[in-house]
């Protein structure tokens, strides 16, 4: 598996970081966690098949993780690179994910959902397991967000694992939920002294980490206040294993 960052930023604007998304290549195919609206165009910018992107997982309805699957949607309807493609688009996320965008369609007669293609919403439950893409195979953990917010733990056929976590604030049962996996791409809000309960900074990231014991950790939803902080530097006084700082456009491959 591959993953490249198209956003590891929030949803304050800043120069260097979009909000969140991220592009998981797989053998099975192509998977979007979150889509943020600059990710309509950082797909493109990043040299991705977006015309042929086969799941969406939307891991709550914050505008600065859901935002871009509309004009996705709008856009892709009209693009020349799609007129030819009949597969379905698989997008998974919390209950009220379809009347939400059904919503949004009807507000101003977009037709988002009369593509060429069928277009299929798969609302789940927490603790769901499901496959997300042929022989990947996806569980979910209700996360300490918004009413609908769940992470999300992926495997294929040869164990390699991810587990996304998306906004949370700590939990036990993240820790157990992430155990051993390959990559850990976790939210990590602030450095310090954070201003909300729902969200993690670097202290508590680093306790899931400790407790987890993923192979990597992957810090990102970043807020500013990261801006000139050595994020590796501070994370390794706080646990002994190996921590990446998100940057829009770093891809990692992700296995054995």
């Amino acid at each position: 598996m591959e993953l490249t960052i198209l956003g590891s930023g929030t949803s304050v604007p800043h120069p260097q970081r979009a909000a969140s998304a991220y592009w998981l290549q797989t053998a099975q195919g192509s998977l979007m966690l979150d889509m943020s609206a600059a990710a309509v165009h950082r797909m493109a910018q990043e040299g991705l098949d977006w015309p042929n992107l086969d799941a969406v997982w939307m891991s709550h309805f914050h505008l600065d993780h859901l935002g871009g699957l509309a004009p996705f949607l709008f856009g892709i309807r009209h693009a020349a690179q799609a007129q030819e493609r009949r597969r379905p688009l698989n997008i998974f996320g919390g209950q009220g994910l379809e009347k939400l965008f059904r919503a949004i369609d009807e507000a101003g007669n977009f037709k988002l959902f009369k593509q060429k293609f069928p277009v299929q919403f798969r609302e789940v439950e927490p603790g769901a397991s499901f496959q997300i893409l042929p022989n990947l195979q996806a569980r979910t953990l209700k996360t300490q967000h918004t009413r609908e917010s769940l992470a999300l733990r992926l495997e294929d056929e040869r164990g390699v694992s991810i587990v996304y976590t998306s906004d949370t604030d700590y939990a036990e049962d993240l820790c157990a939920f992430a155990r051993g996996a390959h990559l850990l791409l976790m939210e990590c809000s602030f450095v310090r002294d954070k201003p909300v309960d729902t969200h993690l900074e670097l202290s508590e990231a680093m306790q899931i980490a400790a407790r987890a014991r993923p192979q990597k950790v992957l810090l990102t939803h970043l807020y500013p206040e990261w801006d000139g902080v050595d994020l590796v530097e501070e994370a390794g006084k706080l646990w002994d294993g190996e921590t990446i700082a998100a940057t829009d456009g770093l891809r990692l491959k992700i296995g054995k």
